[in-house]
C-alpha cells in the first residue's frame, strides 16, 4: 500500500474513550462489532432473506458460525493477513458474511458494484490485485469472464450460488465454509489468533470511487474509520433492537455498508430486498421502521403516486395536488415552529385520510423516519414527505469519510441543509468555499496513488471537492461540486446542481443535465417523464405514440420550456436556461451517464451527446 501518511493522519481512538460502554476491552474493529452483537444483542431473526416466496431467518449465533467458517476457509486456501478478496454480488446475507469473514481473517475486501462495465471491473481487479473473488453466480462470471482472465493475482473464485463454472479454481461458498469448519476442528484456536492480530488502524476495505471525473481511486478505510462513523452517525438517533430495516442500496456502497454495521451494532432485524424491482412488495411485507435510500427513490415514489392519481380521474388528480400543497404548507409551519392554524389542521387531517395514508402504506406503514444521502434532496420532496408523516433525515458524506460528515436527525433538522457535523467530526469552509473535514472517519489515503492522496489533504484536513457554507446555527449547506461549476463564455460562473433541482420539481421532467461551460448561455438536456406526458397528450388530443414523437413535438418542447421558465423564475438572467433538447432514453449506470450512486458523469454526457449539444448552440 502506498500513501503519504503525513498528509493523511488518522486518529484511532478506542470506543471507551468516546464514553460508550461497548467493547471496553476490545479494539475498534469490525470483528469486535460482530462479537458484541452475538454476545449482547443475539436474536433469532438477525438476518432475513426471501427464498421460494418465503422469508427465512438466520440467527445471530448461526451467522457468527458461518462467518467464522468463512474466515477459516480463506485461511485454508492460503490467504493471510493483508491479502485481498473482491466481492461482486447483489445484497444478501452471503454478502455480509463474506465481508465479515474477510474481516475476521484480516483480509482486505474490495467491494465492486454489480452495475459496473467489464472494463471498470478489470481496472479494479488489476489495481487491487485480489487473490480471491466472491461472485454471485455463474451468469455474473460469464459477463466479466475476460476481465477475470486479465487479473493474474486471482487464485480462487467463490460463488454464492451452487451453480458454478467448470473451472479448477471455482468453489461454492458452502464448500468454503466446509473447508473452514474442518480447519477449525483441527486448529480450534485459529480464529481467535487471527482476530487478535487485527489492529484498529489497519486497512479493512478498499472501496473504489465512482469516478465522475478521471479513473476510479481505491479508498483505503480502516476499522476505526468505519466503526467510529457508524457509532457517531447513529448517536443522535433512538435505534434499538425493536427496529427493522430493509437493505436496498448496494452493499458495495459505503453508505449502505456503514448502515449495515449500524443495524448490527444496535441489534436490529435486517431484511435484504430481493431486487430493486421487488422493493415495493418487500416494503409491504417487512413493514420496516427504518429505511435508507438515495433521493431518487423518494422522487420516483412521489412521481408514481401523482401519476396514479392523474390516471384515475381529473377529480383525484386535483385532490392529490391539493393535498400536496397542504403537506408543504404544514411541513413549513413545523419547520419554522409557527403555530398551526385550526383551518390548516383540519385540512391536513382530511388530506391524511385521502392521500398521505396511502403514501405511508407504500413504505409499509410502520416507518419512524427515512435517511437519505448520496445526492441532493430537493426542498419540495422533503416538504411533501415530511408533511405527509414520513420525515426524511438528509445527511452528507463521501466514500473518503466513511461516509457520514453531517446529518439532520429527529431532534435537530433544518430545511435546505444536510444537518450539523456528527460527533467527533470537524468541518471548515476554505477561502474558496470548499468544505474540508477532519475526524476519525477520514480515509487513510488512495491505494497506489500517493500524489492523489497528497492533493486530497491540507495537513489533517480532507478536501471534499464540494462547495458549501455553515449557517449561524451550525448547519451545513452544500451548494455544488467544485469541479462541476462552469463558466459561460461571458465569464459568469454557474452552479448546475441547484438549477437542476429546480427544474426536476416539474412533474413533466424525469432527469436533467445542465450544459454551458464556455458557451454563451446555459442549456439543458431533458429526459421527460413520458408516463405523465402520455396523460397530457391524451388530454390535449395530441397524436403522439413513441418517445421519439414526444421528443420531436413542438408542443411538448414548448410545454417543457414553459415548465422550466416557471420553476426557475428566481434565477438571475445569466443562469436561466435558454435552449433545451429532449432525450428519448433515460440516463443510466449501464449507459455510462450515471455513476453507481446515480451521480451524473458530466464528461460522459458531454461526449455522448456532443452533436445534440452543438446543435442547441448553432
Amino acid at each position: 500500500m502506498s500513501f503519504d501518511a503525513d498528509s493523511a493522519t488518522v486518529h484511532t481512538p478506542q470506543l471507551r474513550k468516546r464514553g460508550l460502554p461497548l467493547f471496553d476491552d476490545e479494539p475498534l474493529t469490525i470483528p469486535a462489532l460482530f462479537l458484541h452483537a452475538v454476545n449482547n444483542l443475539s436474536r433469532p431473526d438477525a438476518f432475513c432473506y426471501k427464498r421460494d416466496g418465503e422469508w427465512r431467518q438466520i440467527s445471530s449465533a448461526e451467522a457468527l458460525e458461518r462467518i467464522s467458517n468463512i474466515a477459516a476457509g480463506l485461511y485454508s486456501l492460503g490467504l493471510r493477513k493483508g491479502d485481498k478478496a473482491a466481492i461482486l454480488a447483489a445484497n444478501s446475507p452471503d454478502w455480509t458474511f463474506a465481508d465479515a469473514g474477510c474481516q475476521f481473517a484480516g483480509i482486505v475486501d474490495v467491494p465492486i458494484y454489480t452495475t459496473l462495465s467489464e472494463n471498470s471491473v478489470e481496472y479494479i481487479l488489476k489495481d487491487a490485485g485480489p487473490k480471491v473473488f466472491f461472485l454471485e453466480n455463474r451468469a455474473t462470471y460469464e459477463r466479466i469472464r475476460a476481465a477475470i482472465g486479465e487479473c493474474k493475482t486471482i487464485e480462487h473464485l467463490i460463488f454464492f450460488g451452487l451453480e458454478k463454472p467448470d473451472e479448477e479454481n471455482a468453489i461454492s461458498l458452502a464448500d468454503l465454509e466446509n473447508f473452514g469448519k474442518k480447519t477449525r476442528s483441527v486448529e480450534p484456536k485459529l480464529l481467535d489468533g487471527l482476530t487478535r492480530q487485527i489492529k484498529s488502524d489497519e486497512v479493512a476495505t478498499l472501496i473504489y470511487t465512482s469516478g465522475t471525473t478521471g479513473e476510479p481511486k481505491g479508498v483505503m478505510l480502516s476499522h476505526t474509520n468505519i466503526i467510529s462513523n457508524a457509532i457517531d452517525a447513529g448517536s443522535t438517533y433512538d435505534f434499538s433492537g425493536r427496529d427493522k430495516c430493509l437493505s436496498v442500496l448496494p452493499l458495495s456502497h459505503i453508505f449502505e455498508r456503514t448502515g449495515m454495521y449500524l443495524y448490527i451494532l444496535n441489534g436490529m432485524s435486517i431484511y435484504y430486498a430481493e431486487s430493486i424491482d421487488k422493493v415495493p412488495d418487500n416494503l409491504q411485507e417487512v413493514r420496516p421502521t427504518l429505511f435508507i435510500g438515495v433521493p431518487r427513490i423518494f422522487e420516483k415514489v412521489y412521481a408514481r403516486a401523482r401519476l396514479k392519481a392523474a390516471q384515475s380521474s381529473r377529480i383525484r388528480e386535483r385532490v392529490f395536488d391539493w393535498a400536496i400543497e397542504i403537506a408543504k404548507t404544514y411541513a413549513l409551519k413545523l419547520e419554522t415552529e409557527e403555530p398551526i392554524p385550526n383551518a390548516l389542521t383540519i385540512e391536513h387531517s382530511l388530506a391524511d385520510r385521502l392521500v398521505y395514508r396511502k403514501l405511508r402504506l407504500f413504505f409499509g406503514g410502520n416507518l419512524k423516519f427515512c435517511i437519505t444521502g448520496g445526492a441532493a434532496l430537493s426542498d419540495d420532496i422533503w416538504l411533501i414527505f415530511t408533511g405527509a408523516g414520513i420525515p426524511i433525515m438528509q445527511g452528507y458524506g463521501l466514500t473518503e469519510t466513511s461516509p457520514v460528515i453531517s446529518s439532520n436527525n429527529p431532534g435537530s433538522s433544518k430545511l435546505g441543509t444536510v444537518g450539523k457535523p456528527i460527533r467527533n467530526v470537524s468541518v471548515r469552509v476554505a477561502a474558496d468555499g470548499e468544505i474540508e473535514v477532519s475526524g476519525p472517519g477520514v480515509m487513510l489515503g488512495y491505494y497506489n496513488k500517493p500524489e492523489a492522496t497528497r492533493e486530497a489533504f491540507d495537513h489533517a484536513w480532507f478536501r471534499t471537492g464540494d462547495i458549501g457554507e455553515i449557517d449561524e446555527d451550525g448547519f451545513l449547506k452544500i451548494t455544488d461540486r467544485k469541479k462541476e461549476l462552469f463558466k459561460t463564455s461571458g465569464g459568469k460562473y454557474i452552479a448546475p446542481s441547484p438549477i437542476e433541482q429546480m427544474i426536476k420539481a416539474s412533474r413533466f421532467v424525469n432527469q436533467v443535465v445542465l450544459i454551458g461551460n464556455e458557451r454563451k448561455f446555459p442549456a439543458a438536456l431533458i429526459v421527460p417523464n413520458f408516463e405523465v406526458l402520455e396523460s397530457y397528450a391524451k388530454l390535449k388530443g395530441l397524436d403522439l405514440k413513441s418517445t421519439a414523437d414526444f421528443c420531436d413535438s413542438p408542443k411538448i418542447i414548448d410545454l417543457i420550456e414553459r415548465q422550466i421558465a416557471s420553476h426557475t423564475e428566481a434565477l438571475s438572467q445569466f443562469e436561466k436556461v435558454k435552449k433545451i433538447a429532449l432525450l428519448e432514453n433515460e440516463m443510466t449506470v449501464e449507459g455510462g451517464e450515471l455513476t453507481p450512486t446515480l451521480k451524473v458523469r458530466r464528461k460522459i454526457v458531454d461526449e455522448k451527446y456532443h452533436d445534440l449539444i452543438d446543435k442547441m448552440y448553432r
